[in-house]
């Protein structure tokens, strides 16, 4: 054997391997239509926790009322999980009953 083979591990090649990388699981965050929540509160939240424009929050707002829900965002299901419990916070201490809830993406 030659003092080369040796020093590579007997002709051995060997590659480092790479972790697979995979994409985290997404979640849709829900808004629910309600008969009680005003709607420029809802396009407050909707600006305030999922960072639209005021356009896009008077649309999806106007589809939450118009359907009954809407898709605010899709998120990693970590952050998804927390704007959810934030919304729904924010709503209950301005006592308002606007529901927002995660659905797989």
């Amino acid at each position: 054997m030659s003092e080369h083979e040796n020093e590579r591990g007997h002709g051995l090649v060997v590659e480092e391997s790479k972790p697979k990388l995979q994409r985290p699981p997404m979640c849709k965050v829900v808004m629910i239509n309600d008969d009680f929540t005003p709607m420029d509160f809802v396009v407050q939240v909707l600006q305030q926790y999922f960072h639209h424009d005021r356009e896009k929050a008077v649309q999806i707002m106007l589809q939450i009322h118009s359907q009954g829900r809407a898709v605010a965002g899709t998120y990693p299901v970590e952050i998804a999980e927390t704007k959810t419990a934030q919304v729904n916070a924010y709503a209950r201490k301005h006592q308002h009953p606007l529901l927002t809830v995660m659905e797989k993406a």
